[in-house]
């Protein structure tokens, strides 16, 4: 078993153990101190204790970790899911003073759900990598592009992008630009693809169904449902059904796709670079709780917060653990371990201590393990880098600057990371 104790000089860090594990208080832990001892769950040994003993058994204990994750946290994905059908919405339209290409194509299962897609490309036509993640208010908000299609679903409320009565208004053109540094993932000679989140799973409870949920109708007989996927799960096959789409749209590299997400979205990318080996690369932004960072810390965000909030992210069976958390059969570690020994990259924030930073470092590392068992060079990195400092190889960190956004620095990294590691 893998043993962190966080700040452990501290003499009061020893008075924490499982009691106060299982008390979860409405006013969030900021403080290290208050930081319980925890034992992780191993990346290394199967579920009955026996360490594996070559790297021949890593896909059987990945496997195994894969449908931990499902039963207790995400959800299972159901199998029979209907193919996509991909149209072109417009034709290729040059963009960024000529440096671009701006194409929107729709994605569409059986006339009874769709998501509409917008791609940035370099205009030359030579294959380069591409980020596939989605957005928060619909592809309209990612450029001031009046050519780009305002979309008419339903939305979160949020006067400062144009909002009104849940739905888009043209005051909603480009509020999330700084989110999509299109000028600059062009420089770097990549290709950004992305789609509204609202397409696949509105973002509540009262109308989560509204998107692809009816596709799974009749087909999760064999899914008990305190195991059936949550939103988080329909996002994560959202992006690799995007991943597939890619495969056919000029210019883009599926074989170099990198899944990337932020906050909320940060979880999805990591559960669909988890579930789907085929992304070459996985990027984690200010995910937090159930994301990237240490549910065991009890640090910012917690279980039990999480999943009284935001109930319809998750399957059933992960707020059964909101006072409980040490009983849980996972933690985010081995979810990371699931991208080895592909590419991964985490990203926190300083001033965003509700995604818990150090513990979204201590995750890394802890799930740094993997890649060294597989032989690759991985975090190689004992503390955690001061602000600003990227770390590592195959798995890189870096800790900014500034609170919960996803900014141009953020980019640049991950674009940095990108084309190093994906030649």
């Amino acid at each position: 078993m893998l043993t962190r104790r966080a700040f452990a000089t501290s003499t009061l860090a020893g008075l924490f153990g499982a009691a106060a594990l299982r008390a979860q208080p409405d006013e969030a832990n900021y403080d290290e101190a208050k930081v319980p001892a925890y034992t992780l769950p191993p990346l290394l040994a199967r579920a009955d204790g026996r360490r594996l003993r070559g790297r021949d058994e890593w896909p059987a204990r990945r496997a195994e970790l894969l449908s931990l994750f499902a039963r207790h946290m995400y959800g299972r994905t159901p199998a029979g899911l209907p193919a996509f059908a991909l149209s072109q919405v417009d034709r290729p339209v040059a963009v960024l003073d000529g440096r671009a290409w701006r194409q929107q194509l729709r994605l569409d299962w059986e006339g009874r759900a769709s998501l509409d897609i917008l791609v940035y490309r370099p205009r030359h036509e030579r294959p380069v990598p591409v980020f596939i993640g989605l957005n928060y208010y619909g592809n309209h908000a990612v450029d001031r592009d009046p050519g780009i299609v305002l979309s008419t679903r339903w939305m979160r409320a949020s006067q400062p992008n144009g909002i009104v009565d849940h739905r888009a208004t043209e005051r909603s053109r480009g509020t999330t630009t700084s989110r999509w540094p299109l000028d600059l993932i062009i420089e770097r000679d990549c290709a950004v693809m992305t789609a509204y989140y609202g397409d696949l799973a509105p973002d509540d409870p009262t109308v989560v169904r509204d998107g692809i949920a009816p596709l799974a109708d009749r087909r999760q007989g064999d899914i008990p449902p305190e195991e059936r996927w949550g939103a988080i799960g329909m996002w994560a096959w959202g992006l690799s059904q995007m991943r597939r789409a890619a495969v056919d749209i000029p210019g883009l590299d599926a074989r170099r796709a990198v899944v990337i997400g932020h906050s909320r979205l940060g979880k999805a990318a990591l559960w669909a670079g988890a579930q789907d080996a085929e992304f070459a690369m996985v990027v984690s932004n200010d995910s937090g709780e159930c994301g990237a960072s240490l549910s065991r810390r009890m640090y910012g965000e917690t279980i039990a917060r999480i999943t009284r909030s935001f109930p319809h992210w998750f399957c059933p069976t992960l707020g059964t653990y909101a006072d409980r958390v040490p009983e849980l059969p996972v933690d985010q570690h081995q979810l990371l371990a699931l991208v080895a020994p592909r590419v991964l990259h985490v990203a926190s924030a300083v001033e965003d201590r509700w995604a818990d930073p150090r513990g979204e470092f201590l995750s890394t590392q802890a799930a740094d393990e993997a890649w060294r068992y597989l032989g690759v060079r991985g975090l190689d990195a004992s503390r955690m880098p001061a602000v600003n400092q990227p770390v590592g190889a195959h798995v890189r960190y870096h800790v900014r600057t500034g609170g919960h956004d996803i900014t141009r620095y953020d980019w640049a990294q991950y674009l940095d990371t990108a084309n190093a590691q994906l030649r």
